[in-house]
């Protein structure tokens, strides 16, 4: 990018929070990858988030990484339960960091939805006897269809231990040389049951009220921030709606990312849907920019929206609109590592090319 910023398109602002600047507003979503081993990144993880740095992405986040081997959503998911897990994912962040996108990690816990088998294999739970494993969830209730284990309802023992959990993967992380951290509570994973009614229906401190329902995930990100460095961005993901009557809505999402500011969380990344199975979704092009945008004025947090961004000018507008702060692309990013370097052509800019590509762009 030319340094007249003010004048480029909006997509290619830079965006500073704390010490951290997104060269722009354009990033990659956490999107599993099942290819991992015991949790252990390899190859395949280098080349693929290694390519969307070269790409021109101002972020790229790492996809949902497991804070303990029973938080995989599969087999093949990432880990940083170990400290085997650190120097694989650490040449990873150093290669996106040395190419110019700030190096992301989310990490999660998939509660009742873990013990799956890989996508491309029907993604049906695994019984133990083919590498499944038993699952927790906030109460004894299957998520349904071909997820069909009960999990156990944890304890205030597991609860705590989970949380431990994310605070040491945290430090993990932050060894790793990630610069940017976000906390997975979407998409019916553990700390997305927690929050629902559909999937929560605990009588304890961790059940019934909308106050009850959050403490499990604002404790946790409170005590993940006290260990995260002040001058490094939380992000936490969340789903903003279940999309059924009666479940998590848009108004607890405010209300929720009030108190994750207060915590020291800086952006939230808002998604929507995965706590049950029936859920009727209204999918078309950028159809969840707008629980962003409510987020993002109602709770003044910086927001960032996903959800079938697809076109530069679509990108650029999210931004120059003030429905959110970035842009994060999914399956746009997995067709088109250069997306960034495309847009920025589109838009009539133009993003300078690694030395290696630069009779290219």
């Amino acid at each position: 990018m030319d340094n007249n910023s003010i004048s480029a398109p909006h997509l290619f602002q830079p965006l500073t929070i704390r010490s951290v600047t997104l060269r722009n507003r354009i990033g990659m979503s956490p999107m599993c990858q099942y290819s991992a081993e015991n949790g252990v990144a390899n190859d395949w993880h280098y080349v693929h988030y290694g390519s969307r740095a070269v790409g021109g992405a101002g972020i790229v986040i790492v996809e949902a990484t497991a804070v303990a081997p029973e938080g995989r959503i599969t087999p093949g998911c990432l880990g940083l339960w170990s400290e085997k897990h650190i120097e694989p994912l650490a040449r990873i962040a150093k290669f996106m960091k040395q190419h110019g996108a700030v190096a992301a990690i989310q990490i999660a816990h998939a509660g009742r939805k873990a013990s799956a088998d890989l996508p491309w294999k029907g993604g049906a739970h695994l019984p133990e006897a083919q590498g499944g494993w038993p699952t927790i969830a906030p109460s004894a209730i299957p998520f349904g269809g071909e997820l069909d284990k009960v999990p156990r309802a944890m304890t205030e023992a597991d609860i705590a231990r989970v949380q431990n959990d994310f605070v040491a993967a945290a430090k993990r992380a932050l060894t790793a040389g990630f610069e940017w951290l976000e906390l997975h509570a979407a998409h019916g994973y553990l700390f997305s049951e927690f929050l629902s009614p559909f999937a929560n229906q605990r009588t304890d401190k961790y059940g019934g009220s909308f106050e009850n329902r959050i403490r499990l995930l604002l404790d946790t990100t409170r005590a993940v921030r006290k260990s995260w460095p002040d001058n490094l961005p939380l992000a936490v993901r969340i789903s903003a709606i279940d999309w059924k009557e009666g479940g998590w809505d848009i108004e607890q999402s405010i209300a929720l990312a009030k108190l994750l500011k207060a915590g020291g969380v800086d952006l939230m990344d808002c998604s929507s849907g995965g706590v049950v199975p029936d859920a009727k979704i209204a999918v078309k092009p950028g159809y969840q920019v707008p629980f962003a945008e409510k987020i993002r004025h109602g709770a003044n947090i910086a927001a960032a929206a996903v959800g079938f961004i697809t076109e530069p000018k679509q990108a650029d507008d999210i931004v120059r609109n003030g429905q959110a702060d970035v842009v994060l692309l999914a399956r746009k990013m997995l067709a088109d590592p250069y997306w960034p370097a495309h847009a920025a052509k589109a838009l009539g800019c133009k993003l300078p090319p690694p030395n290696q590509y630069i009779r290219a762009w």
